[in-house]
């Protein structure tokens, strides 16, 4: 074994750790998209996606992964695959895929030049090495593999492309290749395949334009044949309303005991181009369509303790020039808050009705944290003074009128205008 992959192997081994997330299941400091979600034969959840590590453009040179037994407690396992060994190591990787087949793992990328290829290995955290051509040129792939046993590839931006996968799983019989199964003008198809199977329906799930006329939707479509026709049926999820900047969206629906999920990502930074991978529990109606549904802090587990500290950046919904940014390698908060902004958290767990809110802020101009009830009552206030924006304090105030039971915390800004009041960091309740 030469000294490169002997490294990459030291790397994938040595850099993984486990970290406890709910929304987003992304680590702190860690920015995965275009989620990719897998059930291996080991019975975890995997997640491949693009690793986002620039405000300036999207993704990297690099792929980590994602695992968790219970969608609860995940571990990170870094530097799966590089573009090096994708062949070109000056290109960008963008968003993946995996699937396993007869002990083998097969990881389907594409890069920046819109090559596509297909690198194998023995683990679902990797190393993948040896990437090979795919000979289609396009970005985002995915793979579905039918009741039969046959494989089929699918890719392209605007209208997408599929095709049966040869047994060696690594190249595409392109006489069966069919452009246009979903498309922009009948589908609002933007990128971001995604196909699987239930009860004899074929989903196409992809990133598709918003009402907005933005990709920050994920919607699909149905067939009775792997490679259609699809007909359009509607909007799974919108990230809309995440970060101020959100313009994009990418996922994978998949099945895992017994309840199915969405994977998707949201937008950080103020930025388009760093995002993190979230999940939500989504159901199937009689008729095999798909209710939308709405982000969420909780994502696949059960609702955030109220009187466990609650990380700001699990805020699901920002308004105003809010933002969620790093602060530290392993954390990161609120920042560049101003008059009348609003922070969600869906949903927290009250075992009884609590008594004190305590904040934790780095004050700069400072102002008022307003603790608003569903209809904009305020039930809250904490009095945050002047400070120099980087000394973090906790601030407690009286509460009332929360009971017990299960609600969205909602927090308003208030302060000077165009003034940046504070950094919110975590809030609990006692």
């Amino acid at each position: 074994m030469n000294k490169k992959r002997l490294l990459l192997l030291l790397q994938v081994g040595l850099l993984s750790l486990v970290v406890f997330a709910q929304n987003p299941i992304s680590p702190p400091g860690v920015y995965i998209a275009d989620p990719s979600a897998r059930v291996m034969p080991d019975g975890k959840m995997y997640v491949y996606g693009s690793w986002d590590e620039s405000r300036n453009y999207y993704c990297s040179k690099k792929y980590h992964v994602l695992s968790s037994s219970n969608l609860k407690d995940w571990s990170l396992s870094q530097t799966s695959f590089t573009s090096e060994e994708g062949g070109d190591a000056k290109a960008i990787l963008y968003a993946p895929d995996c699937i396993e087949k007869k002990g083998t793992y097969y990881l389907y990328y594409c890069m920046s030049d819109n090559s596509e290829g297909v690198a194998t290995s023995k683990s679902p955290n990797g190393p993948f090495l040896k990437g090979k051509s795919l000979g289609v040129k396009g970005i985002d792939p995915a793979v579905f593999v039918d009741d039969d046993g046959q494989a089929y590839y699918y890719w392209g931006q605007f209208q997408a492309k599929g095709a049966k996968l040869n047994k060696d799983m690594q190249s595409i019989n392109m006489s069966t290749m069919k452009d246009n199964l979903v498309t922009e003008e009948k589908h609002h198809f933007h990128e971001g395949s995604w196909v699987f199977k239930r009860n004899g329906i074929y989903y196409y799930v992809y990133t598709s334009l918003s009402p907005k006329a933005e990709a920050t939707t994920i919607a699909y479509s149905t067939s009775k044949s792997p490679l259609g026709p699809f007909t359009y049926r509607g909007i799974i999820i919108d990230n809309t309303g995440c970060d101020p900047c959100s313009w994009n969206d990418h996922g994978s629906v998949v099945q895992y005991k017994d309840e199915w999920y969405i994977f998707y990502h949201r937008s950080t930074h103020a930025c388009q181009a760093m995002r993190k991978a979230c999940v939500e529990k989504i159901h199937f109606n009689k008729d095999g369509s798909i209710p939308q549904v709405e982000m969420t802090s909780q994502g696949a587990a059960g609702p955030l303790d109220a009187y466990s500290v609650t990380d700001a950046a699990r805020a699901c919904l920002l308004t105003g020039k809010m933002r969620i940014v790093q602060s530290a390698p392993d954390r990161e908060e609120l920042a560049r808050i101003e008059n009348y902004n609003l922070v969600t958290y869906k949903y927290l767990k009250f075992d009884h009705a609590p008594k004190k809110l305590i904040v934790r802020a780095a004050a700069q101009n400072g102002g008022q944290i307003q603790l608003l009830t569903n209809s904009f009552r305020v039930l809250a206030i904490v009095n945050i003074p002047a400070g120099d924006g980087k000394t973090y304090s906790e601030y407690t105030t009286d509460v009332q009128g929360i009971p017990q039971g299960v609600t969205q915390v909602r927090f308003r800004f208030m302060g000077e205008e165009d003034k940046d009041l504070m950094r919110f960091d975590s809030f609990k309740f006692e």
